[in-house]
């Protein structure tokens, strides 16, 4: 494991030349934390609990952080212990304010640059990706969007999925990398054989003890090092 931002090294930039399939996460990777979209997707979230349910906010809340953590997603909670339409979920949760990111320019251009497949792979729908990624202005780089309903609503890290998503677009994982904000979603792409970029997070979806074990580098922004990576900054 090691902890880079990919300046001035041409080894690192040599041995992802080489990569033909990058597998990016969606919400807090492709745009930084900081922008706090999925802080608006969370209380989407509680909101939807609370009125389906008819719960009070707090509640709502800690039945959210329980569902998360014995099902992977909240959304897998509710469909297999209430029965609630995935689809209508998926609308309601991710109809949220966009205006806290804008086109990335650097970013845009690093991704012309990278060779390779292009693919997002989150545990949110196709709908908000795109509209995520055309708010970034960087849509048109990605091959296509392996969602949650792509999954068969299993969530990452399921193993499953990642076999499921491997054979439906022929990915080799020994020249693929994958990058998350969340650690414990590499661990599957790891044992795979991927290459697998964590972006550093101090949230609690971001951390796990065991990191260590199944990350190959750590960053802090994903446009400064792929500008790096591309020697487009």
């Amino acid at each position: 494991m090691k902890t880079t931002d990919g300046t001035n090294n041409n080894s690192l930039r040599r041995k992802f030349e080489s990569k033909e399939t990058w597998l990016f996460d969606l919400d807090n990777t492709l745009y930084p934390a900081s922008c706090r979209l999925f802080d608006q997707i969370d209380r989407n979230i509680t909101t939807y609990i609370s009125e389906y349910l008819a719960l009070e906010w707090e509640p709502a809340y800690n039945l959210q952080k329980s569902f998360f953590k014995k099902h992977g997603t909240t959304l897998r909670g509710l469909m297999i212990e209430h029965g609630i339409d995935p689809h209508h979920y998926l609308e309601y949760v991710h109809d949220i304010d966009l205006s806290p990111i804008s086109p990335n320019l650097a970013f845009n251009k690093a991704l012309t640059v990278l060779p390779g497949r292009k693919i997002i792979f989150t545990n949110g729908s196709v709908k908000h990706a795109k509209n995520v990624l055309s708010k970034l202005g960087i849509l048109d780089h990605f091959e296509t969007m392996f969602d949650i309903v792509a999954s068969d609503f299993l969530p990452k890290p399921e193993p499953v999925i990642y076999d499921k998503l491997v054979k439906k677009y022929a990915i080799y994982a020994p020249t693929s990398v994958m990058i998350e904000d969340i650690a414990w979603n590499l661990k599957p792409a790891h044992q795979l054989g991927m290459t697998c970029v964590w972006i550093r997070s101090n949230n609690y979806l971001g951390s796990k003890p065991d990191y260590e074990n199944h990350i190959d580098y750590i960053i802090d922004d994903l446009t400064t090092w792929l500008c790096s990576l591309t020697e487009t900054q």
